[in-house]
């Protein structure tokens, strides 16, 4: 089974537009529905708080503590689709300095629920 890294956006889930923050993510994930394209085990929920700086930190010091690296990374749909979007990042971006700073491959999005 897969190993994943999930980021979430913080902002979006304490502001209340619409996502509870964990189970849409672990449920895909778990099942392998969505963006996922079997099962996965989560090895790491962090979130991404304005302006972003402290994602990369957060990713690194998950996978120290649950000694487990990831095989992917994904950015939650919360943070690629959200609406307003993120004034300091496109979700984009975010990925490309993530994948490159661990080297594992990030994939936006984690599901299709509403």
């Amino acid at each position: 089974m897969k190993k994943v890294a999930l980021v979430g956006c913080g902002a979006y889930m304490d502001s209340g537009y619409g996502c509870p923050g964990e189970w849409r993510c672990l449920k895909a994930a778990q099942i392998g529905e969505g963006h996922f394209e079997e099962p996965h085990q989560v090895v790491s929920f962090v979130t991404c708080e304005c302006p972003g700086r402290t994602v990369v930190p957060n990713l690194g010091m998950s996978f120290k503590l649950s000694e487990m690296k990831p095989d992917v990374i994904h950015l939650s749909s919360c943070l690629a689709n959200a609406q307003p979007a993120c004034p300091h990042f496109k979700p984009e971006e975010l990925a490309k300095i993530i994948a490159n700073k661990f080297e594992i491959p990030v994939v936006l999005r984690t599901h299709e629920y509403h």
